[in-house]
């Protein structure tokens, strides 16, 4: 009659340890897939860092007197690849977001200059540029939603006991901030 409850206890501790297994191993599954998303968001924003000097190069050619807006563009460019920032997606998002607004007084200046608007190499570098934001944005849906997963997981009951003594916590999202909505964006005047 004492083994009956001996062998239940110990069926009870091997099913909880299966299940504090599987939960572990499920965290550890959607923390790498969030890993291995914010791993291509950063290349697709080295990629387009890479794209920006070239874009500056050829807008300089026709407005050699902007150089304050070229600057600005170079150093919200450096602050988006740089590493501490691509460390953390809210310091990267920040960094974005000044780098959004810096790019947007760009092409205000490009736009005082119809020859500029005409040539291929601008062009060019504008599709370019065009289809990696395009591939940003897609990267950041895809981490936000590991994010989305992850986070659930790791707040949901009973996991949310577990999950903190194992080393797993809420991760950030990568949010920019709406264009319209930054009030210190630079203003550019003719």
């Amino acid at each position: 009659m004492d083994y009956v409850w001996l062998w239940v206890l110990l069926g009870v501790l091997v099913i909880g340890g299966l299940w504090l297994v599987g939960m572990r191993n499920g965290l550890v599954r959607l923390k790498v897939r969030v890993e291995e998303a914010w791993s291509d968001i950063t290349v697709q924003l080295k990629r387009r860092a890479d794209l920006i000097p070239n874009l500056i190069e050829t807008v300089k050619g026709y407005a050699k007197h902007e150089s304050a807006v070229f600057e600005n563009v170079t150093k919200a460019r450096a602050a988006t690849i740089a590493g501490a920032n691509l460390a953390d997606p809210a310091k990267a998002a920040k960094a974005e977001g000044d780098f959004q607004a810096a790019m947007k007084s760009l092409f205000a200046v490009a736009e005082a200059y119809p020859q500029l608007q005409a040539s291929q190499n601008f062009l060019g570098l504008q599709s370019e540029l065009s289809d990696t934001e395009d591939k940003i944005m897609a990267a950041r849906r895809f981490y936000n939603g590991g994010v989305r997963e992850f986070n659930t997981k790791v707040k949901l009951w009973p996991n949310s006991f577990f999950a903190k003594g194992l080393g797993f916590q809420a991760l950030a999202f990568f949010e920019v901030a709406d264009l319209d909505k930054i009030q210190d964006a630079p203003e550019v005047k003719f």
